[in-house]
């Protein structure tokens, strides 16, 4: 089972739906973890409290970036409502494999640059449905501010942007590939 969403994740990271450039977006907010170079812009179009288009941007690890194509699949179409009460364990749940502690900061990359979009959106147009919401962002994950610190600390070699963490195993080393 495990082999089955890991394939899953990998698919998402080669072939990320909803990647590109929106023209005219509502919103548009980049997020990144200055430890491990994880980088997305998230792209919402919003109309008549709709989002109804979405897409992204980015560069880093395989969870990053399929975090990032699961979350705007499932967020698409959404009433703004909906989108604010996706919540990070909705996103784990999609994602369908343990994360490790380590490896948090990866898969909610796209969850928080959410956040900061939603609180945005808020602050621009108060009277669309949407409430600012109270980020509480991985461990040195940036969105628009400065990074929450890291735990781990040190570079981890196995990672392919030199990401902070401790050793997370065979499973999270196979994502990574």
């Amino acid at each position: 089972m495990d082999d089955l969403y890991r394939d899953y994740i990998l698919e998402h990271y080669r072939r990320p739906h909803n990647f590109g450039v929106l023209e005219a977006p509502s919103v548009s907010v980049e997020g990144h973890n200055p430890l491990c170079g994880d980088r997305i812009t998230l792209q919402l179009g919003v109309r008549d409290g709709i989002v109804e288009r979405v897409a992204f941007t980015g560069r880093g690890c395989a969870i990053s970036q399929a975090s990032a194509s699961l979350l705007t699949d499932e967020i698409k179409g959404k009433p703004l409502a909906v989108v604010a009460a996706f919540r990070a364990a909705d996103l784990l749940d999609l994602l369908g494999i343990e994360i490790s502690p380590a490896r948090l900061k990866c898969a909610m990359l796209s969850h928080d640059t959410l956040r900061r979009a939603l609180d945005e959106l808020a602050a621009a147009h108060p009277t669309d449905g949407v409430e600012a919401t109270d980020p509480v962002p991985a461990a040195g994950v940036v969105v628009g501010g400065e990074p929450k610190p890291s735990p781990a600390g040190a570079p981890d070699p196995d990672h392919p942007d030199g990401a902070a963490s401790p050793s997370d195993g065979p499973a999270a080393e196979e994502v990574r590939r």
